[in-house]
């Protein structure tokens, strides 16, 4: 089983221990219902740091690119919540990259995953590809690994949403994200020490600068999870 859809929107940011327990909170019962209710989400999937800071990844599996500016999709990001708007200014260092699916094998989620933003060389992308992609076929079937997916980032043409501006800076993007999921935290990092070292992602023809993150599972959903739930309410909040 690959990723549901033809695109995904992966997510990166630091949230303050202060912060973490309403984020979560928020995050999980009233942002997981939201954004799992719009047309084309299929499933959403969080995890946090695993080397003890701030980190969070988050990723949406999407039917298709076209979902990422759709009008469902742009009404939510210009009308948050009033809770949604309360936290998002303390989505610190965002990294936001709208993807097409270029490579998919395994699962995802799983408990552990490794995550590795890059850019191709010049004129080296489809060398990269085709090497990455040969990773997808053989490497989520090995023992303590369970799926390797590969996103290409690219820009819809919308103007800058109120969240955004609600979170103050421009967003970061991230050229290439690489996703690759494990049961066993020990394998990922051998492979991000080996196969997907920098000298060999250089060798498979990555740009220098290569940056990975570490994570852990937090929690998952897809609409059918949150079909029955009961309607949150931010009135409290």
């Amino acid at each position: 089983m690959s990723l549901i859809g033809k695109a995904a929107l992966a997510m990166w940011w630091d949230m303050s221990d202060s912060h973490r327990s309403e984020f979560e909170h928020w995050h999980t019962h009233e942002h997981f219902p939201e954004r799992l209710g719009i047309p084309g989400f299929r499933r959403v999937t969080r995890w946090t740091s695993a080397d003890g800071d701030e980190g969070v990844f988050v990723m949406y599996e999407l039917d298709d690119y076209e979902v990422l500016a759709s009008p469902a999709y742009l009404a939510r990001l210009n009308a948050p919540t009033p809770w949604s708007a309360r936290l998002m200014p303390h989505h610190r260092n965002m990294v936001r990259s709208q993807c097409r699916v270029l490579e998919s094998g395994g699962i995802n989620p799983a408990r552990n995953a490794l995550t590795i933003r890059l850019s191709p060389a010049s004129g080296r992308d489809q060398e990269l590809r085709a090497a990455l992609g040969r990773m997808s076929r053989h490497i989520p079937f090995e023992p303590g690994f369970a799926g390797l997916h590969l996103l290409r980032h690219e820009t819809p043409s919308i103007p800058a949403t109120v969240e955004q501006k609600i979170r103050g800076n421009a967003d970061g993007t991230a050229d290439w994200v690489l996703v690759v999921c494990g049961y066993e935290a020990d394998a990922l990092r051998a492979l991000a020490e080996r196969e997907l070292s920098s000298e060999s992602l250089v060798e498979m023809g990555a740009a220098r600068g290569a940056e990975r993150g570490f994570y852990a599972l937090s929690c998952s959903a897809t609409p059918f999870d949150i079909a029955d739930a009961p309607a949150f309410t931010t009135a409290a909040r």
